[in-house]
Order: C-alpha cells, then sequence, then structure tokens
C-alpha cells in the first residue's frame, strides 16, 4: 500500500518510513504543512500519517481541507497533545484515528493496518493499477500483463507498484531509493538500476513494447 507520512520531527519521520516499508508498503514523506497538503489532496494514498503541530499549515486544517475536497483517505493524526478536546477536534474534522506520541510502533502499525483493512472492504472491487496492458491488483498482490501472471518477489511487487501509481513521471534513484528502501544513502543508487533489470525482464521482456522506460540522467518511469 501507498502512504503519506506528513511530520516535521525528520528523525521520526524515516523511523515512520523504515518501518512501514518493513511492512511491505511504500512511503511518501512531507516535512511541512504546505507540501503535506499538496500531497494529500492528490488522492493517490491508501493512507495518510498526519502530524497535528507542522509548519505553515497544521495538520487539522490539511484534515479540514481533504474533506471539503472530497478527498476520503483514511487519516491516522499523530500529536504530542492529549487532552480529550485535541483529540475530538481532530475526529471532527475527518480523521479516522488519533495517536498521542509517544507510542509504541507495533500500536502505529496496528492501527495503520486496520485503516487500511477498513478501506480494502470499502475499494476491494477497484483496487488495482494499470498501465496499458499491464495490471496490479492492491489486494491479491498479483501483476498481469495481457493476461499473463507475472511472478514478483517482496521488493519487485513494491518498485512496481510505487512506478504504476506514477504513470508517466520520471522518478529519480534518490526517490525510489526513499520510498521503496526506506534509506537516504547514495551508495544504494546502483541497486535501483539491479532491480528495474529484474522488472523489465519479466515485465516488458516478449512484449513488443517496453512499459519501463530510462530516463537519461533523470531516473527511470512507467508509461505506455
Amino acid at each position: 500500500m501507498h502512504i503519506l507520512v506528513v511530520e516535521d520531527e525528520e528523525r521520526l519521520a524515516r523511523l515512520l518510513r523504515r518501518i512501514l516499508t518493513g511492512e511491505r508498503h511504500t512511503v511518501d514523506l512531507a516535512h511541512d504543512g504546505i507540501s503535506g497538503r499538496d500531497l494529500a489532496l492528490s488522492n493517490n494514498y491508501d493512507a495518510i500519517i498526519l502530524d497535528v503541530m507542522l509548519p505553515g499549515i497544521d495538520g487539522m486544517e490539511i484534515c479540514r481541507q481533504m474533506r471539503a475536497e472530497q478527498v476520503t483517505t483514511p487519516v491516522l493524526m499523530l500529536t504530542a497533545r492529549g487532552a480529550v478536546e485535541d483529540r475530538v477536534t481532530g475526529l471532527n474534522v475527518g480523521a479516522d484515528d488519533y495517536l498521542v506520541k509517544p507510542f509504541v510502533v507495533k500500536e502505529l502499525v496496528a492501527r495503520v493496518n486496520a485503516l487500511l483493512r477498513r478501506r480494502d472492504r470499502r475499494f476491494e472491487m477497484n483496487a488495482h493499477l494499470s498501465v496499458s496492458d499491464l495490471t496490479l491488483d492492491l489486494v491479491s498482490h498479483e501483476a498481469h500483463r495481457a493476461g499473463r501472471l507475472i511472478e514478483l518477489t517482496a521488493k519487485e511487487y513494491s518498485l512496481l507498484e510505487y512506478l504504476m501509481r506514477h504513470p508517466n513521471q520520471v522518478l529519480s534513484r534518490d526517490q525510489i531509493i526513499s520510498s521503496v528502501w526506506g534509506y537516504d544513502t547514495e551508495a544504494l543508487s546502483n541497486v535501483v538500476d539491479i532491480y528495474i533489470h529484474f522488472l523489465r525482464d519479466k515485465v516488458d521482456k516478449g512484449f513488443s513494447h517496453s512499459l519501463i522506460k530510462t530516463v537519461r540522467g533523470l531516473g527511470y518511469k512507467i508509461a505506455e
């Protein structure tokens, strides 16, 4: 699943990304309210973890704007404030759940998984991505091209999902590493090239046209 974490404490944000990528999710990060709002309003996420206290625009206002724009993505709010009034306010502006810092990691994972299960039940019939004749089922984690099943490892699936959630968009190696592997290191840039090669062998080999494309000097994209 694709999760957005909006958290201005960068160490905590990186920790959350590492934990969630370990649970086989892809994760995008935002460290301020404005960029977090813009990403949240794109409605491309399965769940959003949203800090309340953010520079620019606070989490309450982001959630309020999301619901006003009919963005129904489940929201788990994080805050250092544990007063009942704050929790009530968060739920009233449209948050689905509320977790007070400091929290136990296992509880956060359990709450996120609960939100995703509820979302799966609501959207199970449409839980797939497609680019040309390639489809990815987000419930069964199966990929098909022209009706043919493609066997993927867990990391290949995560990489393909990330590409397919951003069709026609050039993604740099750093973006891919950050979202799929959860690391911030240039030393791993070659691992992207290796896994792109693996994916091409499975997704494009034997077909008349390639979907996974190299944009020289910039990165990779998936497109018809």
